[in-house]
């Protein structure tokens, strides 16, 4: 039986008076360290070892006192010994120990004097104490016991390891037939056992044991012991048997409905039986609920364990969404709060606490609940902080279980996944467990909410098929936050596509938006009746791009939203191996009537780093200040000319020829061993890859081709006959209209003279998209954007740090690569007023970038703009261009990008201004009279 704290510190002091005279390390240490688990309920031998060999610093091998993996490590020394020298012998042990095996706790002593060391925590000094002192220091030791306050670790090898223990349990159970929803529920419940074993929810080790001794070694009942036991979990004590298995009477009562369904006994052999016991001894405690349901959730496939550590969300990212939502506000009250000194001080938090109650999270994509773990976590922390107000230290409380009023009732969840949904569950319960341990430490009583009373309300479903309402009803509904999931508009199914067609009402085509954001707007259909904040991640397309047009007037004029905090473009994700970044936002939204006067915006000058806050009046949806703006919900529209009369922007051609007409080298040179005369029709042709890459690729171009050369040519015409019949398949009317005529490209861009070339797509590493001259023969492809009469001036403007920072935040993107648009970059940029000198100087400044490009003929521009290798005079040459075309725009230096756009955006502001009156009062004289 689980011992109390009275009884352990009862025990504790008769242990301090029978060892009160010892002195001699070798005769008696192992005896000594037996007695001290036992003060704990716990025998030694379970969970530690003596003397465990190990190679030291150095390479020496030497032997560990006592050793708990992933625990406890003790050096011991005879009475009087320097238990200085003893730490730093602890110490010379860890490069011998697996990472995962590393101990959180070190203990050196001489029978009379205890030092414990708590690594995680990085107290400045350890716990020191004399042995007469152990009785009330005994909570300092409540890991023996699963009772410890954890600090998790988004890198923590341990995460990684129990759940790569897991998938090899899973691909066993597996491969011997057990699939699908028993062997996922089967596997949620032994996450539930393993821990509880370690935790202090079961008595320490009692799962282990009754695994390791109670069943055969070749496994073949373990599968019906299990079931027997989860049947016991399932039923209360005074209901069980009479009769019942000693062993199995030990367990307590868990429900919940965790343990309710019969499963089928799953056949069990002995590597199986092995490997759930390697489970039951690996440190459980370690293991962050957080982190780990993702974790556990990838051993379900394969591929995904490949790339373990690449399926979490780290908690320093879930808190950029839950500081802002609702933790920073709630932390600042109760501060304010504490701070009284008058007599209403006790009273007003006491209320306080009775609001945290009240409150309801709820997460409609919450796959294995991070967002709703870690926000638990906090609230819970939160509500630690103000008990110790409520009932200063040294006032013991007996009902340490009445003073918790946050419960995992208030958090509710969505998830399409029903393994996921599971873990969701499990991984609340036992966020739980682990924040009543800290209140156990805090007040000195141990206890378990055990049976579970209370359920968080995890629903498995799809999300966008369901009403929210019937999960939470909104007006209940405090905070809807989470990471829904990204799939761009083109990567769609047709059911995800027409899932979010209903959604947004768009008419027509529906648009072009991505998954994510039908959870925005079905939050926004949700908050018309309530007075809830959303807090979500997104991938940065909502605030770039086309889809800015299309979403935001939905969430600002149908729902009344309106922006209350924002993060700029960042990195999410982990720093595992294996895991490719995604480049993100966050965004918080509020009703118009309940906005904060001020707006937290978070910026990066890098986007794996820290973020830096500023405050506005307002926000745009391009996630910058609107403070300065007439309209803080301006868009910027797609738009078929310049706004400011820059010269115009094309496309490349496009042949829509089915690879009829376009070859590669190889594929250029075994055309024309068959038909010579075609090499006069063929010309280089240049998309963005060969542009900044360099290589090869041919087009036929047979523009202008008179009838008798044709004839001559049998192989060009077997091809436009192929060219011709492949249109002819097609949909498209401006396909069709063109079928006829073989002979011409779908969109023909064939330059008589230089032309300047802009890539369509560039990486987003590069501080400049690579913009340049090509000439004739050259066809540009339908890949690149083409000015046929641009001067040196044109190219710097667009070359310029102004263009790119306009370019970065209003185009859209490709994967996480730039895409330059004609319509949404190029057309509605606001040039500068520059007469003929100031075109002129420059025009020379740009020639400068050209002429640091020609002194490296063999580097191609992927070489040049590589910002890792970047020649100085390359660069040198950009920031001349940068300073020059900023002081067009702005006498002082700007400061950042962002500051840029801002001011873009103000002038953008004023251009459009006279366009809009003009719509207004076009659809006014249109309107008729009431």
């Amino acid at each position: 039986m689980r011992l109390s704290w009275n009884e352990i510190r009862a025990r504790a002091a008769r242990f301090a008076d029978e060892w009160a005279s010892a002195t001699y390390e070798k005769g008696e240490a192992q005896s000594f360290y037996n007695d001290f688990f036992d003060v704990f309920g716990v025998q030694r031998r379970k969970v530690a070892s003596f003397e465990e060999p190990v190679k030291k610093l150095g390479g020496k091998h030497g032997f560990i006192d006592l050793f708990w993996k992933g625990v406890l490590l003790v050096e011991h020394k005879s009475a009087g010994r320097n238990l200085v020298r003893a730490k730093e012998q602890a110490f010379d042990y860890f490069p011998g120990v697996k990472d995962a095996e590393l101990p959180r706790y070190i203990l050196v002593s001489d029978f009379q004097t205890f030092e414990l060391h708590d690594l995680d925590e990085g107290a400045a000094e350890p716990e020191r104490f004399k042995l007469a002192e152990l009785p009330t220091k005994v909570e300092h030791f409540g890991f023996i016991v699963g009772v410890q306050k954890r600090t998790f670790r988004d890198q923590d090898p341990v995460n990684i390891e129990a759940s790569e223990l897991m998938g090899r349990l899973h691909d066993a159970l597996k491969d011997s037939g057990y699939d699908g929803h028993d062997l996922e529920r089967l596997l949620v419940r032994l996450v539930f056992c393993l821990f509880a074993d370690d935790t202090g929810i079961f008595e320490r080790e009692i799962f282990l044991d009754l695994i390791s001794q109670r069943s055969q070694e070749d496994g073949s009942d373990v599968g019906r012991l299990l079931n027997e036991l989860f049947d016991v979990l399932n039923t209360p004590k005074e209901r069980r048997q009479k009769k019942l298995d000693e062993d199995l009477s030990r367990f307590d009562y868990i429900n919940g409905d965790l343990f309710a369904e019969r499963l089928p006994v799953a056949a069990f052999d002995a590597p199986m039986r092995a490997l759930l016991i390697e489970a039951c001894q690996f440190n459980w405690d370690a293991v962050s609920p957080a982190i780990f349901g993702s974790l556990f959730q990838s051993v379900m496939n394969a591929k995904e364990r490949r790339a373990s550590g690449a399926h979490y969300t780290t908690e320093k990212n879930i808190m950029k969404v839950i500081q802002p939502l609702f933790l920073d506000d709630l932390r600042a009250e109760f501060e304010k709060l504490a701070a009284r000194r008058d007599t209403g001080r006790l009273n007003a938090i006491r209320t306080f606490h009775d609001k945290l109650a009240g409150l309801t999270f709820f997460d409609p994509a919450c796959g294995c609940g991070n967002f709703l773990i870690i926000a638990y976590r906090e609230l819970r922390t939160l509500e630690i902080e103000l008990l110790r107000v409520l009932h200063p230290k040294g006032q013991r409380v007996l009902d340490v279980a009445a003073l918790s009023k946050i419960d995992v009732n208030q958090f509710y969840g969505l998830e399409i996944g029903e393994f996921p949904a599971r873990i969701a569950e499990v991984a609340l319960w036992m966020m739980d467990h682990i924040m009543n341990n800290r209140l156990s430490l805090e007040f000195g009583e141990v206890y378990a909410r055990i049976p579970l009373k209370a359920s968080p309300h995890i629903h498995h479903a799809d999300a966008l098929k369901t009403e929210w309402c019937d999960v939470l009803r909104s007006h209940d509904c405090s905070f809807v936050l989470g990471n829904p999931p990204f799939v761009g508009a083109k990567y769609q199914s047709d059911k995800q596509r027409e899932q979010v067609r209903q959604i947004a009402r768009l008419g027509g085509s529906g648009g072009t938006l991505d998954y994510v954001c039908a959870w925005f707007l079905k939050a926004g259909e949700y908050l018309r009746r309530s007075k809830a904040r959303i807090g979500f991640v997104a991938t940065n397309s909502v605030t770039q791009g086309e889809q800015v047009a299309q979403l935001w007037p939905l969430l600002f004029d149908r729902f009344g939203l309106e922006i209350a905090f924002a993060h700029r473009t960042f990195a999410w994700g982990s720093d595992a191996r294996g895991v490719a970044h995604v480049h993100v936002v966050i965004i918080g939204l509020t009703k118009r009537e309940n906005e904060p006067k001020e707006k937290r915006l978070f910026s990066y000058d890098d986007i794996k780093g820290d973020p830096v806050e500023s405050r506005h009046s307002a926000l745009s949806p391009y996630l910058f200040d609107a403070s300065a703006l007439n309209n803080k919900h301006l868009l910027v529209e797609e738009i078929s000319k310049s706004l400011s009369g820059a010269p115009r922007l094309i496309s490349g051609s496009q042949p829509i020829d089915g690879g009829n007409y376009i070859f590669d080298a190889r594929g250029r040179k075994a055309f024309l061993d068959i038909e010579p005369g075609a090499k006069k029709f063929l010309r280089p042709y240049v998309g963005s890859v060969e542009y900044i890459n360099g290589g090869e690729r041919w087009i036929l171009c047979l523009k202008g081709a008179s009838p008798a050369e044709l004839r001559a040519l049998p192989h060009v015409r077997e091809r436009m006959r192929a060219v011709k019949a492949f249109r002819l398949k097609s949909k498209r009317k401006s396909t069709l209209a063109i079928a006829n005529y073989p002979e011409r490209y779908n969109v023909e861009t064939i330059p008589t003279k230089p032309f300047l070339c802009i890539p369509e797509v560039s990486s987003e590493r590069r501080e400049y998209v690579p913009i340049g001259w090509l000439k004739p023969p050259v066809i540009p492809s339908n890949l690149v954007r083409v000015i046929e009469s641009a001067d040196p001036y044109d190219f710097a403007i667009l070359t310029s740090r102004m263009h790119m920072a306009w370019m970065r935040n209003i185009g859209g993107r490709l994967k996480s690569d730039y895409r330059y648009s004609i319509g949404l970059v190029y057309n509605p940029f606001p040039l500068p007023d520059a007469d003929e000198k100031i075109r002129a100087r420059i025009g020379a400044l740009a020639q400068a970038v050209l002429d640091a490009r020609a002194a490296h003929p063999d580097a191609t521009l992927a070489d040049l703009y590589d910002p890792d290798v970047m020649p100085v005079a390359l660069r040198k040459a950009h920031h001349a261009v940068d300073a020059a075309v900023d002081k067009l725009y702005k006498a002082t230096p700007f400061s950042s990008d962002r500051e840029r756009v801002e001011h873009l955006f103000g002038l953008y502001e004023r251009m459009v201004a006279p366009l809009s009156a003009s719509a207004s009062k076009r659809a006014s004289r249109g309107r008729k009279p009431a």
